[in-house]
């Protein structure tokens, strides 16, 4: 079974989860959050107590563990060892580490496979992440890349962790967001960049809906 995939690629805080499960929605496809694949891992280890800059230990950790990824309506659920870590995993102390397994390559490579063999099990998907349209789904039908202001990326992010009652400082939480783009864009492996056939929207001036409906045109002029 081919599957039909599109990809949605950009840093934090530009909208690519809520896009990616609107999106999903309206082409009736399951979306992959690939992100919380790395946060799971990353809080996983954490949760250990092991030194996430030592790779063996988080490769013996994943060995050993039964990571659980279930698509339930525009949610990926996330278990450990039978644990419920799906809000866990969004906690601000995660995303402060998870540069340390995003940057490993082979924590990479094994997350990768994980990746699409979740896409696999169904006929269509939308994943969003930094290195789906270039590194995992490189022959994806449609691949998208958005961007948006660095101030408005935070904006959105610190709104969404006051929505959920986690209070963050705004100027540390844009120095994260910046940090986490450095770490994303230098690492030696799958860089965040778009793929050469990406197509950029800049979603700085333009709602979730507007990006929407622009990827829509876009997909059923080429594939309607």
């Amino acid at each position: 079974m081919d599957t039909f995939i599109i990809t949605i690629d950009g840093p934090a805080g530009v909208g690519k989860s809520t896009v990616a499960r609107m999106l999903a929605k309206e082409l009736g496809a399951i979306f992959l959050d690939t992100g919380a694949t790395y946060r799971a891992v990353t809080l996983a280890a954490m949760n250990a107590g092991i030194d996430l800059t030592d790779t063996p230990a988080v490769l013996e950790m994943m060995d050993r563990t039964a990571f659980n990824f279930k698509h339930d309506g525009d949610v990926l659920k996330v278990t450990f060892d039978g644990q419920n870590a799906t809000e866990a995993i969004r906690e601000p102390k995660v995303t402060e580490k998870v540069k340390f397994v995003a940057s490993q390559p082979p924590l990479r490579s094994r997350l990768v496979k994980l990746q699409k063999q979740f896409a696999a099990q169904f006929d269509k998907v939308v994943t969003e992440g930094r290195d789906q349209g270039t590194v995992v789904f490189p022959d994806a039908a449609f691949k998208f890349f958005l961007t948006a202001d660095s101030k408005e990326r935070t904006r959105r992010r610190h709104e969404e962790l006051a929505t959920a009652g986690k209070e963050v400082d705004f100027d540390t939480l844009h120095e994260q967001i910046a940090q986490r783009d450095a770490s994303d864009e230098n690492r030696t492996i799958s860089p965040l960049k778009p793929a050469g056939d990406a197509i950029h929207i800049d979603t700085t001036d333009i709602d979730a809906n507007g990006v929407v409906n622009r990827m829509l045109e876009v997909i059923n002029t080429k594939h309607g």
